[in-house]
């Protein structure tokens, strides 16, 4: 099935062929002919999936151009927003059309200008109620609202936003809700403004054959010393490095620069013109490792990472999903390494409970212990000094960890079945 099979207009099948997209992949072959229709659709699959086409595309077709705002598509960050915009405008090349982006830590001025020249607005959910409340924007002729990545506005604290910005919104219009996963507070946005939504459901994580997931067993004060083996020895294209905590991104980074490799940091607390340069210069290739938090880990459409390293886990076993999903996607191979010390052993026997992934323990290897500099911090200094390279107390500030019990009962377990795979080791831990 092609584009022209789904009465995608010509314009815009045009405008997908320029960009390398020429067939639909699972999520878009069911999701396009529903929105059509105009129904409420609840659309649910893996990052890397295409969810932007699928609601974007319906959605472009359905506006009428010069006839201000009649869509609004809401996202978790900045950083998806602005892709989500960019994306629309590619799509929508050879059409009149115009997209405002909308979100904080920039003058509401420009952007009430934007909006009121707009035929659709992507916004984040609390830039969108704050000038609802100053009264600088009318949702009240919206024809359509996207909620995109809503598992993750539930996370992040916006869901009483958005059901105030649904209640902004005309009682008879089109609700497209995508996400990985419908919790609770998604059910009740879907029983209160949602008619009879249909489900578009593709695959909700990264098939195997596309994504090979690794581990390895090592000391917190190791872990540095093996990401950089890892780095120069693995034949990566680009590389995404995922942190817990953002103290942590902006060391791994510092250390790998006085390593000599290049790399570049995307955290919350970077300026929003910083995070979407280092953003725009990543995808365009100008350096090939990203240090990032969790802000990088959903939605963003980033083409050519190779690996995904996890450098530590978050307590979140879906984090995993989504950082993960940072590679092998739209088809290309890829390949996720987490770096386990004893203090991510609850982390991810959590994931390996909830998720059906396979995941093999690799070898320990050979590597070139190499220095940490854990920076000014009282503990990490005395340490650097007193023990030099290779103490253990520099991996623990590396990670921000704290002393606690030795987590013994998961590593007697990896090493008793080894040979059965990473799923049966999970089931025999929280039996």
């Amino acid at each position: 099935m092609n584009f022209e099979e789904l009465s995608v207009r010509p314009e815009i099948v045009r405008s997908l062929k320029e960009m390398g997209i020429e067939e639909p992949t699972q999520i878009q072959r069911t999701a396009i002919p529903i929105i059509k229709t105009g129904k409420d659709v609840i659309g649910m699959s893996n990052t890397g999936s295409g969810k932007t086409v699928a609601f974007g595309v319906p959605l472009i077709e359905s506006i009428i151009p010069g006839n201000g705002p009649q869509a609004l598509i809401m996202a978790p960050t900045r950083e998806l927003a602005a892709q989500i915009s960019q994306e629309l405008e590619k799509f929508a090349k050879y059409l009149r059309f115009s997209v405002a982006t909308v979100f904080g830590g920039v003058a509401l001025g420009p952007q009430v200008e934007q909006m009121g020249r707009s035929d659709i607005i992507v916004s984040t959910p609390g830039r969108m109620l704050d000038h609802l409340q100053r009264r600088n924007v009318d949702l009240s002729h919206m024809k359509c609202v996207v909620l995109d990545e809503a598992d993750k506005m539930v996370e992040m604290g916006f869901i009483e936003d958005v059901d105030k910005i649904l209640q902004a919104t005309p009682r008879k219009k089109q609700v497209l809700l995508f996400g990985a996963t419908i919790s609770d507070d998604i059910e009740k946005i879907k029983r209160k403004h949602m008619n009879s939504p249909s489900v578009a459901k593709a695959e909700t994580y990264v098939k195997e054959e596309y994504l090979e997931q690794y581990y390895y067993n090592v000391e917190a004060y190791d872990k540095f010393s093996l990401l950089v083996h890892l780095l120069r020895n693995e034949k990566t294209d680009q590389s995404l490095v995922f942190c817990a905590k953002r103290s942590t991104v902006e060391l791994v980074t510092k250390n790998l620069r006085m390593q000599g490799v290049k790399a570049e940091m995307i955290h919350g607390k970077l300026s929003q013109n910083k995070r979407l340069s280092i953003m725009e210069d990543f995808k365009k290739g100008k350096f090939p490792i990203l240090v990032a938090s969790a802000v990088a880990a959903r939605g963003l459409d980033i083409r050519d990472v190779s690996h995904v390293f996890n450098y530590d886990l978050s307590q979140d076993p879906q984090e995993y999903i989504h950082r993960i999903g940072r590679t092998a996607r739209a088809g290309d191979k890829g390949k996720a390494i987490t770096l386990l010390s004893p203090n991510d052993h609850d982390a991810f026997s959590n994931v390996l409970r909830y998720f059906d992934v396979k995941v093999d323990l690799l070898p320990n290897m050979n590597f070139q212990r190499l220095k940490f500099d854990a920076g000014s911090r009282r503990r990490g200094s005395f340490f650097n000094r007193r023990f030099g390279q290779g103490d253990r107390w520099q991996g623990m500030e590396a990670r921000g960890e704290q002393r606690g019990p030795r987590p013994g009962r998961f590593r007697r377990s990896s090493r008793s079945h080894q040979s059965n795979g990473i799923q049966r080791q999970a089931v025999h831990v929280h039996a």
